[in-house]
This record gives C-alpha cells, structure tokens and sequence, in this order.
C-alpha cells in the first residue's frame, strides 16, 4: 500500500489501478450481514471514483477516499474499536465509487488524514471568522454557502433531513458563528464594539463570555 501512504496534501490521489487489489473472486455469501445491509451511499450507485473525487476537491478539503474512510470508520466502531479489517475487505461492497479493497493501515491511513483536514480546515475557518477581515453579513452568506455543501453530502450518505431540522441546524450554526465574531471583537478591541464598555485585562475574557 505504498501509494495509499504516500496520498498526502497536495498529492495525487491514488487511483484505483494503484491500490491493492484482491483477485480472490470471493463468494457473496462470504460477505457479512451488516456489510450486505448497508446503504449510506446508494444514492451514487454507479459513480467513479474520479468523479466523486472531482466533486469533493472542487468544494471540500477532503478526497473521495477519506470522505469514505471516515464515514465508515464511524459506522464499523464497536466497544473494542473500529473494525478496519471487515472495511478494507469489503469496501467495494460498502461504498459503489470504491472498486477495490483496502488493508486496515491504508484505511487507518485516510482516517487519519481526514482527521488532519478537518483540524486545519477548522482552524483556517475560525481564523477567517475572527480576524475581522468579513462583516457579519458575509460571515451569513460564506456558512449558508458551506452548509449547502455539508447537507448535500449527508444527504448522498442517506441522511434525511426535515425542512424544520435544516432550519433549525442553520440558525445554531448562524447563532454560533455571531458569537465567535462579537467574543473575538471583544479580545481585539480595548472597548466592547456593541456596547462602548471598556475591556481590561480578564474583564475583556469575561466580557467575551457574556
């Protein structure tokens, strides 16, 4: 699996031509129930990996391979841990754009990797929310932009979601993201921006917290 472990950002992705392969012909019946049963990306049967992969890059930080790798390492964890070896054998069962198996390191690998992405990708995000380089109304149109793309990728996953619980997901994301840009409003400036209050010190902290 040395090209699986050499994917890393800015790299190519590995195609499927380069993974390993397992030539065995295994026998459906071999295949686990609740591998059989699941269904998270039925809704792009019949997708290639380039094209799922095409789609992600052009919108997210992630890549195909660790879009898959994460969902499914939440839905294979038991109380012992995270059963890689059953995903990595099964993988083209489990997810339709996934044309060969894994080992369990190359699916720790691109776990990991969208581990990585999403701390600096959120670390990127909050910095951008709290340097005061956006007004509030462009910080509004930047995270319905971003929770369009997050509710449709839940959605290719099986998720259905209510018009009520898409609304009340966007106003707490929305509600969120105020009070990081008045908290970090509060620690820029020596006076409060919303209320002329002076900020000194730890009252600039607790004045944040309000």
């Amino acid at each position: 699996m040395e090209n699986d472990a050499q994917a890393t950002e800015g790299g190519a992705e590995p195609t499927p031509a380069t993974r390993r392969v397992d030539d065995g012909g295994g026998d459906g019946d071999d295949v686990p129930e609740d591998v059989r049963e699941y269904e998270r990306f039925s809704k792009i049967d019949g997708a290639t990996y380039e094209r799922a992969n095409d789609f992600l890059r052009d919108r997210t930080y992630i890549t195909a391979r660790e879009w898959a790798m994460a969902r499914l390492c939440a839905d294979f964890r038991t109380e012992t841990g995270v059963e890689m070896t059953k995903i990595g054998e099964n993988l083209p069962e489990l997810v339709p754009f996934m044309t060969d198996t894994y080992s369990p390191q190359a699916v720790n690998q691109a776990r990991s990797s969208f581990d990585d992405k999403v701390r600096k990708a959120g670390a990127t995000f909050l910095y951008g929310a709290m340097c005061d380089f956006y007004t509030a109304e462009e910080l509004d149109e930047l995270m319905y932009e971003i929770t369009e793309v997050a509710k449709f990728l839940l959605e290719v996953e099986g998720v259905e979601l209510s018009v009520d619980q898409e609304l009340d997901a966007e106003e707490r994301i929305s509600s969120v993201m105020r009070e990081v840009r008045e908290s970090s409003a509060a620690l820029r400036h020596d006076e409060c921006p919303n209320c002329g209050h002076e900020l000194q010190g730890d009252r600039a902290a607790d004045h944040a917290d309000d």
